[in-house]
């Protein structure tokens, strides 16, 4: 029976008058079951409307998303294979991008996370230049513009002493990434300028970083100090060590931790 109709039946429903004259055992029998009946048709109604609840319970949809994540499974795999695929190639420009879009030729989508990968294993191995070739087929595809390409990219340069190309990318960077690139970057472009000799160059990417109002770790400010004391600007040295490194420092003595005032002009 449908639950609307027997919860109208229930509420037009008059149950008849009982006569005075009925002793009281027979009262108290009839008013027993008239309970049984109304709770008989209350619990039929509540378990009618429970049912249609459940009936009418909306069911989620797990197919209609409006992202999907990527894919990621056998990405070590292509990786590996990326890495033996460049690393039997001649140092060849053509060879090596013709290569690196056949192994894309069958992908629905790039296969972003395995070159990613393939870029860190080549980086552990120091192949430099095999790296350099993958990273730029990457930006050449629009792919993998993110700031850990162009950390690494930066380092691979720095590697192989191509200090042009270096500063090309970095400008590029500077250009459309002013307000989001981050503090390790600036760390990476001075270190690369540490390791050619180039303090003209540590100090205008210096400038750049307080200009952006970026403080440098600590490691940077003893590079950019030391530029500064090679260019013979002993004022600007003093001065970069006394606003940027903190005013202690902690030593190891006795096989504690112990902290004490730092020398700045010492460069300590």
């Amino acid at each position: 029976m449908n639950p609307g109709a027997v919860y109208a039946i229930s509420s037009s429903m008059v149950m008849p008058t009982r006569p005075n004259w009925l002793p009281p055992s027979h009262i108290s029998t009839i008013a027993s079951c008239e309970f049984r009946i109304r709770c008989s048709i209350s619990g039929r109604v509540d378990s009618g409307a429970d049912q249609s609840r459940k009936i009418t319970k909306k069911v989620k949809n797990r197919d209609q998303q409006l992202w999907k994540k990527r894919d990621s499974a056998g990405s070590g795999t292509k990786a590996l294979n990326l890495v033996r695929i460049v690393s039997e190639l001649p140092n060849e420009k053509e060879a090596v991008y013709g290569a690196l879009d056949k192994w894309t030729a069958w992908e629905t989508e790039f296969p972003l996370i395995a070159a990613a990968k393939a870029l860190q294993i080549l980086r552990k191995k120091a192949q430099w230049q095999r790296l350099i070739q993958v990273a730029k087929w990457m930006l050449s595809k629009g792919q993998g513009d993110t700031m850990g390409t162009y950390d690494t990219l930066l380092l691979a340069f720095d590697m192989d002493g191509r200090v042009d190309e270096a500063e090309a990318l970095w400008g590029m960077v500077l250009h459309i990434h002013q307000r989001s690139i981050p503090k390790r970057l600036f760390a990476r472009m001075i270190s690369l300028y540490d390791h050619h000799d180039k303090q003209n160059g540590m100090v205008e990417v210096f400038a750049d970083m307080e200009e952006l109002g970026i403080r440098p770790d600590e490691d940077t400010v003893r590079k950019v100090a030391r530029a500064f004391k090679t260019l013979g600007d002993r004022e600007k040295q003093k001065l970069v060590l006394q606003r940027y490194l903190p005013d202690w420092k902690y030593i190891h003595f006795n096989g504690e931790r112990v902290r004490v005032r730092r020398n700045k002009w010492a460069g300590d």
